[in-house]
C-alpha cells in the first residue's frame, strides 16, 4: 500500500494522486506539484490514505509544497494573463482565416507552456498560428483539439433538467454513455429528447443504468403471462423505479377485461415473453427526463 493524497487542478477535472511527502495536507490545502505539464498549482479534494499500488500512475511524484502568499499572487495573474490570452488567440485564429473556435487557455503555474484548447470538424493546419503565438508570449505554445463534450466541460451551462451541467460542476471524467441505456430505461428514443447541450447522450443515463438493470431482471416484459391475486393474465405496463406492474386480466363475473396495478413481489410469472418496447401510450412512468 502507498500513502498519497488527492489533487485536483479545475473545479470539475480530474483528480491526481500524489506523494504528500510526510506532509499533512487535509483536504482544502493548496499545493504546488510537478506533473507532466510542468509545475502546477492545485487544490487537495481527497485526505491522505493508502492505495494499492496498482491504481497509481508510476512514478508517484511528491508534493513540493504547501502553496505560499506569492505563490496565490502568481496564480491570480496567471489567471488574469489566460483572459488576455484568449482575446489574442481569437484575434489570430480570425487573422490566419483558421476553421476553429477557440473555447479556453491555460497557463501551467510557472509559465512554462500555454494551451490553447479548441474544437474543430476536422483536422487544422495552425503551425503559423503557434509561430505568432510563441513570438507573443514568448514561451511554449500548444494547441490542443478537445470534442464536443471537453467544451461543455469547460464553458458550463445549464442542463434540460434545470441545473448546471454535471461535466462542469462536479463529474471528475466521462464514462461511455449508449443509446441502450436509453432503451432499457424505456426513454423516448428521439436524440433531442435524451441528448444534452453538447450534443451527445446525457451522461446522466449512466447513473442510474445499473439500478434499471437489477430492477429489469425482478420485473415481467410486457406481454409476459402473470398470476397475480385478481388472477392470470397479460403485463401491459410496468414502472421500474416503484416496481408496480399492471395486469390486464378478465373479470370472472363479467366476462370482461380489467387492469389491475400489483407490485411485483406479488406476482407469479406464467409464461414468459420476450421483452419489446412498449407502445407509447405503455411507457413505464417514474422518469421525466424525457421531456414527456
Amino acid at each position: 500500500m502507498i500513502k498519497v493524497v488527492g489533487v485536483r487542478f479545475k473545479k470539475a477535472g480530474k483528480i491526481y494522486y500524489f506523494d504528500p511527502d510526510n506532509e499533512t495536507l487535509p483536504v482544502g490545502s493548496q499545493v504546488i506539484v510537478e506533473t507532466a505539464r510542468g509545475v502546477e498549482f492545485g487544490d487537495v479534494v481527497v485526505g491522505e490514505k493508502e492505495v494499492e499500488e496498482k491504481d497509481i500512475v508510476s512514478p508517484l511524484k511528491k508534493v513540493v509544497r504547501v502553496v505560499t502568499e506569492e505563490d496565490i499572487r502568481i496564480n491570480m495573474e496567471n489567471k488574469e494573463q489566460e483572459k488576455e490570452a484568449f482575446e489574442m488567440g481569437v484575434e489570430k485564429i480570425e487573422k490566419h482565416k483558421l476553421d476553429m473556435k477557440l473555447v479556453n487557455v491555460e497557463f501551467t503555474f510557472d509559465r512554462n507552456k500555454i494551451i490553447f484548447y479548441f474544437t474543430a470538424d476536422g483536422r487544422v493546419d495552425f503551425r503559423e498560428l503557434v509561430k505568432d503565438l510563441a513570438a507573443i508570449f514568448k514561451t511554449r505554445i500548444e494547441l490542443r483539439q478537445i470534442g464536443v463534450r471537453d467544451e461543455a466541460k469547460m464553458i458550463g451551462g445549464i442542463g434540460p433538467c434545470g441545473k448546471s451541467l454535471c461535466c462542469a460542476t462536479w463529474l471528475g471524467d466521462f464514462e461511455p454513455v449508449t443509446i441502450k441505456m436509453a432503451k432499457e430505461q424505456n426513454l423516448s428514443l428521439n436524440p433531442a429528447k435524451i441528448s444534452g447541450i453538447c450534443g451527445r447522450l446525457f451522461c446522466c443515463l449512466k447513473y442510474e443504468h445499473e439500478t434499471y438493470r437489477q430492477m429489469l431482471r425482478r420485473i415481467p416484459s410486457y406481454g409476459s403471462k402473470v398470476r397475480c391475486e385478481a388472477g392470470t393474465g397479460d403485463v401491459v405496463e410496468s414502472n421500474v423505479l416503484t416496481g408496480m406492474v399492471k395486469v390486464k386480466v378478465k373479470n370472472p363475473e363479467n366476462d370482461v377485461d380489467e387492469i389491475v396495478s400489483c407490485h411485483v413481489d406479488d406476482l407469479k410469472l406464467v409464461n414468459k415473453a420476450k421483452r419489446m418496447k412498449q407502445s407509447s401510450d405503455k411507457q413505464q412512468k417514474g422518469d421525466n427526463r424525457n421531456g414527456e
